[in-house]
């Protein structure tokens, strides 16, 4: 389980925290009223929850912070799970670095849940906001059902929830702890997506970071779980793959996120016969 060559790694499973641009959101919602960043992120949030029952200020207002990837070879191994620009948590720095990586990598398949409509598009519009290139994700020369971000190419992404319902026909209601608690593992532990802004107010981004890395943990074993419904590993082999990340994990829990991912762990409930 030691790293790999870069054209061993097929995948990209991924997950992104992010936080609102304070001074963006004072500007733009509250223009003229000389808010601080705080206050405005405070007031916007205040409005939302009043509004629809949340706090979660639209991605269009913020930048990612914390960026977990889990890198998978062909066979659906593990080979690394990296969080970038640790322990700076630049988002400037994260954004390149995540495209970069993709390219550097040979372009991976991307594999997340519900990426299609928050983590992407926040990373192109972060691409965007720092003036960096990607052509290679918007490749605009090929026909438009083969560049990658056409919603239906599954060779440059697999996203998860699309998949579970087939391409938004129905929706998913629990999202990925609801997926990955299927699974018997762990889901939403004491980290929660809407708690994320209060942990960058109070600097813990430690906390942030190790959510995020058990994110990639739980997308990666629904990964796992999807490759055996589409036919691509037996269940079997995706067993395997399980005792194999919980080794992984094992040899590493003195990683705080490890080893509370570990004290959380379940096994799937086999139905089946042996």
């Amino acid at each position: 389980m030691n790293a790999l060559p870069m054209n061993n790694v097929r995948y990209f499973v991924f997950d992104i925290e992010s936080v609102a641009d304070g001074e963006l959101v004072s500007r733009l919602r509250y223009p003229g009223e000389g808010l601080s960043a705080a206050d405005a992120i405070a007031r916007y949030r205040a409005e939302l929850m009043a509004k629809y029952e949340t706090d979660f200020i639209p991605y269009t207002f913020q930048v990612p912070l914390s960026l977990a990837i889990a890198k998978v070879t062909q066979d659906f191994r593990l080979a690394d799970l990296v969080a970038l620009d640790e322990p700076h948590f630049r988002p400037h720095i994260v954004t390149e670095n995540f495209w970069r990586g993709w390219d550097k990598y040979g372009r991976p398949t991307l594999v997340s849940f519900n990426g299609r409509s928050f983590d992407l598009p926040l990373l192109e519009l972060a691409a965007f906001r720092y003036g960096l290139s990607v052509p290679g994700w918007f490749n605009l020369a090929a026909k438009a059902y083969d560049q990658p971000r056409n919603r239906y190419n599954l060779e440059a992404h697999i996203d998860l929830q699309e998949l579970l319902t087939n391409f938004g026909c129905t929706r998913f209601t629990g999202g990925l702890n609801l997926a990955a608690n299927l699974l018997g593992k762990p889901g939403k532990m004491d980290v929660q997506g809407h708690m994320v802004q209060d942990l960058y107010n109070e600097q813990k981004l430690t906390e942030i970071n190790d959510y995020c890395r058990c994110d990639v943990l739980d997308t990666y074993f629904v990964f796992l779980r999807s490759r055996v419904l589409v036919g691509q590993l037996t269940l079997e082999q995706e067993q395997v793959r399980i005792a194999e990340i919980k080794a992984w994990l094992e040899e590493r829990a003195d990683a705080r996120a490890y080893r509370l991912y570990l004290d959380r762990w379940g096994d799937w409930s086999n139905p089946w016969p042996s």
